[in-house]
């Protein structure tokens, strides 16, 4: 246990106030409760608290947030043990330059947990301040349980307890039009908005809700769709103490990011003006259409990722910002980005080459230890959603294809090269050394049968190369017969000769 004094609003009055740890006065402490957030995780505390907590700073918002942990364990304990204060750093690459940015931030009011505080949860309902609603609660919250029931307390899914939250306030508030929020959801899924406002709408038709209710909830609440932007690393453990004792206090909710950010809420422009966000110089774009924002961020951000990952792992590089230094690996990486991805996107090319450039910046943070091999989970799914888009657009508009992105599929069927499963891994061999590759066992087993033919003199690399590209790609591979012909001299390469010699043939 830390001998030093804990983080909370008595020492922050005490000490720090007006020091550039917390350069703000002592009235932001003070601030009325206007949000309401369910998730009270690291994500949300480096990206919508921080937003928040710089609006109110210049004087724009002027209110705090109540978060609430909607699962049984969380970090609402820790949060209040601390009077919601935090720490928060946030490092990394911008403009070439290295930035390392740290502040107390004070906007959480205080925690409750929804499994045992949830009159209280509903009580924030019936005020009339509340008038925002935001969430995280991972990809998977966002979805329809059909157990869930009006009198839970609370209901085990999350659009359940926002249905029951929102019907609270419906009642409390008479169906005030007036009354109505926004509701800001940021799980990482395609329309997160739309698919929350429908689950809600679909529980209140069968919990038998009055139809002036469903019509209240339609009309009156405004439930937008984002894209969310930012790495956020967390608890720094192997830095903590160092930091505390630089700090002067311990504090057990310390959360560390990336220096990059972006949201994207598709919604009425009229809202902006309510949450003005973009006037304190942040990355917040209010859009009638998010999609293209959605499908940039998936070519570029995550299909640089994907394309890269094979190459970089087969390479031996461990983390993503020394592929970035690395000769052969970087340029790959650059090549990818401005020749073959770019071009296949209709956005405006200054924005994609800005864009593309900002995610380099990212990759590049000394301050982050994201290992290749972490992003390599799930690789072949991957490359169907953030690769292949590309790969297929660029043919369309080229007539051929394109040599890197055919070589990056061709360095991910190596990399999945393995004749043994073992403890749900298929396992690889890299200059003499053990490598495990994860993903689904289907998956696995269907490239373990098929290196095990081609050890066994069974089939040649290009029957090898034809079955992964049926399997996955059929109809691509169909229309496009040099697909299988390229990929397999590329693999023929990587296999036998090493993966820098097939980055010098594909240059």
């Amino acid at each position: 246990m830390s001998e030093l004094p804990m983080l909370n609003r008595k020492l922050l009055e005490e000490k720090y106030l007006g020091t550039p740890l917390a350069d703000y006065p002592a009235e932001i402490l003070n601030y009325p409760e206007r949000v309401i957030q369910f998730g009270e995780g690291n994500f949300l505390r480096a990206f919508v608290e921080w937003m928040f907590h710089k609006t109110n700073k210049a004087g724009l918002f002027k209110g705090r947030i109540v978060v609430v942990q909607p699962i049984e364990q969380g970090r609402v304990k820790n949060l209040n043990e601390q009077d919601g204060l935090y720490t928060l750093l946030l490092r990394g690459n911008q403009s070439g330059k290295i930035v390392d940015e740290r502040e107390i931030i004070p906007v959480i009011s205080r925690g409750l947990e929804s499994s045992t505080q949830w009159e209280e949860v509903l009580k924030c309902a019936e005020n009339p301040e509340i008038e925002y609603f935001v969430s995280n609660t991972t990809e998977a919250g966002i979805a329809y349980r059909a157990e869930d029931k009006l009198t839970d307390t609370p209901p085990v899914s999350f659009p359940g307890k926002l249905t029951v939250y929102l019907y609270r306030r419906f009642q409390h508030f008479q169906g005030d039009p007036s009354k109505g929020m926004v509701i800001i959801p940021c799980e990482l899924i395609d329309r997160n908005g739309d698919n929350l406002k429908k689950i809600v709408l679909q529980y209140a038709k069968e919990w038998g809700l009055p139809e002036a209710f469903s019509t209240w909830v339609d009309q009156s609440n405004h439930f937008v769709n984002t894209l969310v932007d930012r790495i956020v690393t967390g608890y720094p453990f192997k830095e903590a103490a160092a930091l505390e004792e630089e700090f002067g206090y311990h504090d057990q909710n310390l959360n560390t990011g990336e220096i990059f950010h972006l949201w994207v809420i598709e919604g009425d422009a009229a809202l902006s003006e309510r949450l003005p966000f973009h006037k304190v110089g942040l990355n917040v774009k209010w859009v009638d259409d998010l999609t293209p924002y959605r499908t940039r961020k998936v070519r570029i951000l995550n299909g640089a990722h994907t394309s890269t990952v094979a190459v970089a792992c087969l390479s031996g590089i461990e983390f993503v910002r020394d592929a970035i230094t690395d000769e052969s690996v970087g340029k790959f990486l650059q090549d990818v980005l401005f020749e073959e991805i770019i071009p296949t996107l209709d956005s405006d090319e200054n924005e994609l080459k800005t864009f593309a450039n900002d995610v380099l910046d990212r990759f590049n943070n000394p301050f982050i230890d994201h290992k290749w091999f972490d992003i390599a989970l799930n690789s072949t799914s991957k490359f169907e959603t953030r690769v292949m888009p590309s790969l297929r657009r660029y043919v369309e508009q080229n007539g051929q294809l394109p040599k890197k992105l055919t070589f990056s599929l061709a360095a991910l069927i190596a990399l999945y090269r393995g004749t043994e499963i073992r403890n749900g891994k298929l396992v690889g061999m890299r200059s003499g050394k053990e490598y495990f590759v994860q993903d689904d066992s289907d998956t696995l087993e269907f490239f373990r049968d098929n290196w095990s033919q081609y050890e066994a003199g069974q089939q040649n690399i290009e029957q090898l190369v034809k079955n992964v590209l049926n399997r996955f790609w059929a109809d691509f591979t169909t229309q496009n017969p040099q697909l299988v012909t390229d990929v397999a001299n590329y693999v023929e390469v990587i296999i036998n000769a090493g993966i820098t010699p097939g980055l010098q043939k594909c240059s």
